[in-house]
């Protein structure tokens, strides 16, 4: 009997991201939670939500909050242009859209992430797991688990009594 040669296997690729735009700053999302990105859908507003709630939206038959998170991370606000797109974030069960103006595409971060100066921290640091270095300039690292955990802020349905 001969054993079966053993393979091993690579380690998995850190840093893999989706990098998008949001105004003039530059991102990365985790490729892992990132689900699909399609067009921005039909979003319907919820009043009395959050500003960065743009709405809900029916995606692929379920219903999807979406996310604006240009006012919390410091881009201007404004209509979306053509080029707009619809992020959809999945970690452990728990889903959300984001808007973004651009996808730039996918790729590996060459640089290990670094803490950002404590000057730039404004209250929509707690979204960010850092930033790296980059030619076109730094591109912040978004914290996939902490934009999903903003779904928690979200009003809860209320059952028929």
């Amino acid at each position: 009997m001969t054993d079966a040669a053993v393979v091993p296997t690579a380690p998995p690729v850190e840093n893999e991201s989706v990098v998008i735009k949001l105004g003039d700053g530059r991102f990365a999302a985790e490729l892992g939670a990132v689900a699909e990105v399609g067009r921005v859908p039909s979003v319907t507003r919820i009043p009395g939500g959050p500003g960065w709630l743009a709405g809900v939206a029916n995606w692929r038959g379920r219903l999807l909050p979406v996310l604006d998170l240009r006012s919390l991370l410091g881009a201007p606000e404004g209509r979306l242009g053509s080029t707009a797109r619809l992020v959809v974030l999945s970690v452990d069960g728990i889903s959300a859209g984001i808007v973004v103006d651009s996808v730039e595409g996918t790729g590996v971060l060459g640089a290990a992430v670094e803490e950002f100066p404590a000057a730039l921290a404004d209250r929509g640091s707690f979204l960010l797991a850092g930033q790296v270095p980059s030619a076109e300039g730094p591109v912040a690292v978004l914290d996939t688990r902490a934009v999903l955990r903003l779904r928690e802020q979200l009003p809860r349905a209320r059952r028929a009594g």
